[in-house]
């Protein structure tokens, strides 16, 4: 299959590459052209994912309109809060035919509270109209980039609302090391992914305090009830929050050095201020800014969060860590699940 990759960080390189050793005509759309050369002269991203070396196969460009001409499939792997931005910039560049559209980006847009399935509908929907919903795929699960670009196994999950659309992304992704299941629970799936980096950046707050490894295992156990109740309220199911792009992609970042949103979490933990924090560093910790718009989506559907809440205090209060940990252990007790 022809494929463009519009994305060149570190998961929109891991993907395109897995992509191209899977046997498919891939091109990699790279925004920073000095980066691209890189890439071309190198076949190593050096910057969002050193260490791994690219197929030859690999193409690259910093032209959208190349990245899209031809292509029967494009794989949508830039941040969350720059998604819009980049999808009202590809509308130009369309065929009147669309491919099919596979968002990997993880998280919620903050002025609109929409998901990136949402942004997607809501940009490409205007000028393409009603068809567009039936061309998104979502693909999200357990899968860091560094490891997928080694060739390390992973379950992931593919939801979309067309069963056919699942399957046929299921079929372009999976490989002997990626092993890809589908779902029709766009909303589950995408709820997920972004809630996860939250409750993440709590369990590296609660590390960096030196609180436990039972006290991160309550985190991400509670976590998991807040988006259980936020998927459910917006429509979504509750048993895909058990699954991989739930519980999966929760316990991985949540206990990982190599998840950007724990590490940024235990720097939280033992002291250091968001604004030096994310200073320092080069690619984007989704879960600060998707905390945001969580925070303001739970009031919306009236959900309780006492984890999020606690973590946007901290982010955006000036709250201490362990006043956040305190509080939270503070709340009034209660039964576990409601019958």
């Amino acid at each position: 299959m022809r494929i463009g990759v519009i994305g060149a960080g570190g998961w929109g390189t891991a993907l395109a590459s897995l992509l191209v050793q899977s046997g498919h005509a891939v091109c990699l759309w790279v925004r920073n052209s000095s980066l691209c050369s890189e890439l071309q002269n190198t076949r190593e991203n050096t910057r969002y994912l050193p260490g791994a070396e690219l197929p030859a196969a690999l193409m690259y460009t910093t032209s959208l309109s190349e990245a899209v001409a031809y292509k029967e499939l494009l794989v949508l792997a830039v941040p969350s809060q720059t998604m819009r931005t980049v999808v009202v910039e590809l509308v130009t560049c369309l065929p009147e035919i669309l491919p099919l559209f596979v968002n990997t980006s993880k998280g919620v847009e903050e002025d609109t509270l929409l998901t990136m399935s949402g942004v997607l509908e809501a940009v490409l929907g205007s000028v393409f109209g009603p068809v567009v919903k039936e061309k998104l795929a979502v693909l999200s699960g357990p899968s860091f980039a560094a490891e997928v670009a080694r060739g390390l196994p992973t379950a992931v999950t593919v939801a979309a609302t067309v069963p056919s659309v699942a399957h046929s992304v299921q079929h372009v992704f999976s490989g002997a090391q990626f092993r890809v299941y589908t779902t029709t629970d766009v909303i589950g799936v995408e709820i997920g992914g972004a809630l996860k980096n939250v409750i993440a950046l709590a369990a590296g707050v609660s590390d960096g305090l030196g609180c436990g490894y039972s006290a991160r295992a309550a985190l991400i156990t509670r976590g998991l009830a807040e988006m259980t109740r936020l998927t459910e309220c917006m429509g979504g199911l509750p048993q895909t929050l058990s699954g991989l792009s739930g519980m999966g992609d929760l316990v991985l970042t949540c206990t990982s050095s190599l998840s950007r949103n724990y590490s940024v979490g235990t720097r939280l933990g033992k002291g250091e201020q968001i604004k030096d924090i994310l200073q320092s560093m080069t690619m984007v910790a989704e879960g600060v800014r998707t905390c945001r718009s969580i925070y303001f989506l739970a009031q919306r559907f009236g959900v309780e969060m006492p984890i999020v809440e606690q973590v946007y205090a901290l982010l955006y209060d000036a709250k201490s860590p362990r006043h956040v940990v305190a509080d939270l252990l503070a709340r009034e007790v209660k039964p576990e699940f409601i019958d």
